[in-house]
Parts: structure tokens; C-alpha cells; sequence
């Protein structure tokens, strides 16, 4: 949670030092300043094909990993556990040259999940993102399932409070 609370610019300058992520090609190229959107690159280098000559399906799913769950965490502070409780990755054409991945948060699903979650329960949300190449063209579907529930110790309840 410590990093999220460093400048946009400076998460998106540590991530891209991330040796997951510099050394297969992996960049950020844009972190919302409001965490509510990130861009992603994936270039295509010798070392980051498979013996098809094509990126690695692992590159696409990395490319995709962190970032609902970061933007999510960022939003929902530390009251919330927020992590990754699910992934699944659709191949649709091989991926070659650059891709790239836009990833937008909406408020709205923010305070949705945050109210959810606010009697205690978990809540599992799914996300879904297409990863491009340079013309376009959808190369693969990644789908993240996010795992959402208030602290303990921070739950309220909502029985009998007048509030409903």
C-alpha cells in the first residue's frame, strides 16, 4: 500500500524498474493521476519470443496482472483487503510487434464494491481487458477476478441501524 501512496508518476518510474516487468519488455507508459486508468506496452525483443516467433502468452498475462487490484486498493484504502483471487487469459491471434493494454476503473464500480463490502462479507468482482497490437486487433482477453472485503475490525454492520 506504501508505493500507492507515492506520486503516479513515481509508481509508474518503480514498476517500470520491476525486473518482471524491464525485463520482458513491459512498460507503463501512463498511470492516470486519479489511479483510475493505466496504459501498458508490451514490446517484442529476441528475448521475450517463444519458438513461434511471437511474444510469450506469459508476457500478455503479466502485462495485465497488478493493475485492477492496485487501482482498486488505491480507492478502497487500507480498510479494504484487495488481491488477485482469480485470472484466466484467451488467446484470439499470436501477438507480434508492440501490444498494449488500457485499463479503466470506473467510480462508480469503486463505491459500488465498496458498499458491498462494507457489512464485512467478500466480494468477488470480475475484469475484463483486450490486449491489441498495432493495427488494432484483439489479441487476447484477459479476465481478473478481484477479491474485495473490509477488515475485520472495520466492518459495520447494517442490521438494525436505520439506515437501510
Amino acid at each position: 500500500m506504501r508505493l500507492l501512496q507515492a506520486s503516479p508518476a513515481t509508481v509508474r518510474r518503480l514498476m517500470n524498474a520491476w525486473p518482471p516487468f524491464a525485463f520482458t519488455g513491459i512498460r507503463i507508459t501512463r498511470l492516470d493521476p486519479e489511479y483510475l486508468g493505466v496504459s501498458v506496452r508490451l514490446r517484442s525483443y529476441w528475448w521475450n519470443k517463444n519458438v513461434a516467433g511471437v511474444h510469450f502468452g506469459g508476457s500478455l498475462f503479466a502485462m495485465t496482472d497488478p493493475f485492477w487490484m492496485m487501482m482498486l486498493l488505491h480507492h478502497l484504502g487500507r480498510d479494504h483487503v484487495v488481491w488477485d483471487r482469480a485470472a484466466e487469459i484467451e488467446f484470439l491471434k499470436p501477438g507480434k510487434g508492440e501490444l498494449t493494454v488500457r485499463f479503466t476503473l470506473d467510480r462508480a464500480d469503486v463505491g459500488r464494491l465498496r458498499k458491498l463490502a462494507a457489512g464485512g462479507d467478500k466480494v468477488l468482482e470480475w475484469f475484463s481487458v483486450d490486449v491489441t497490437d498495432g493495427s488494432g486487433d484483439v489479441v487476447a482477453r484477459v479476465r481478473k477476478q478481484v477479491y474485495v472485503r473490509l477488515k475485520r475490525d472495520r466492518a459495520v454492520s447494517t442490521e438494525g441501524n436505520g439506515n437501510e
